[in-house]
């Protein structure tokens, strides 16, 4: 994972726009990975597990409760999510995959590739993990954001952080264990990442049908949010009021573009 420069930033405010442009319904989280349990424990107001959790499990603690959270691999349960986050090892015996053959997969050979085509953290840098709403300001600041949203809701954004400096973004989909396609790419990369949520994610971390997940740092937040304050003097923000399929289309446009 790329090294984050220590900047000052206003996660409150960063909130208060996120939720006033796209109306979300679900906490803006933060992840920090630390390479040092001291420092996690260190974090105000930590809670720890006292049960065997999945990672996705110990997000929603933060998405969904509002909570402040701190792990170590000893926590989550199992090779899998230990490994998106760095925590455990990508061995042999992990990039074989044996436990989703006839599971997720109808070959070993279809279990290994989806293993082999997970994005994630390096083994042996970090020892920790810790999860807070952003607004809390305790990670100061996180390595990335997590924004749970609609499509409708996620095509704003995305066109936000396209307003300036503008890139085709292209992700892709492993199918289970979606969230190396979200936190585990953002931690890896250090760029936007979005998936779409996994059964996993879903049964455990109690993402609900209509969310996706985009997983990026501080700096891409507040680029988006930027861009969305830009569309939304331009009139294009949400939510998008549908126009109707049989009324004449020029109207509408011209208020867009009738000046071009």
């Amino acid at each position: 994972m790329q090294q984050q420069l220590q900047e000052q930033w206003d996660f409150a405010a960063m909130v208060a726009d996120l939720n006033g442009l796209l109306r979300l319904k679900t906490t803006v989280t933060g992840i920090k990975m630390f390479s040092r349990v001291e420092d996690m424990e260190a974090i105000p107001k930590i809670r720890r597990p006292n049960a065997v959790h999945t990672t996705d499990q110990i997000i929603s603690m933060a998405s969904r409760l509002g909570w402040t959270v701190g792990i170590t691999g000893d926590d989550l349960v199992g090779a899998q999510c230990r490994a998106v986050i760095g925590l455990g090892p990508q061995d042999e015996k992990w990039r074989a995959g044996e436990n989703y053959v006839g599971v997720w997969h109808g070959t070993a050979e279809d279990a290994r590739k989806r293993q082999e085509a997970l994005d994630v953290v390096p083994f042996g840098q970090y020892q920790a993990m810790a999860v807070s709403p952003l607004v809390s300001g305790r990670l100061n600041p996180p390595d990335i954001c997590l924004v749970y949203a609609t499509p409708g809701q996620m095509i704003i954004l995305i066109n936000g952080l396209q307003y300036v400096g503008y890139k085709k973004f292209e992700w892709g989909v492993v199918g289970e264990t979606a969230c190396a396609d979200s936190w585990g790419r953002a931690l890896k990369t250090a760029e936007p990442s979005l998936s779409l949520p996994c059964f996993a994610e879903r049964r455990y971390g109690g993402v609900p049908d209509e969310e996706m997940l985009m997983a990026l740092s501080p700096a891409h937040l507040a680029k988006a949010i930027a861009g969305m304050k830009q569309l939304a003097k331009n009139g294009l923000r949400y939510p998008i009021a549908p126009y109707g399929i049989q009324n004449d289309v020029r109207a509408g446009m011209s208020v867009s573009y009738g000046k071009k």
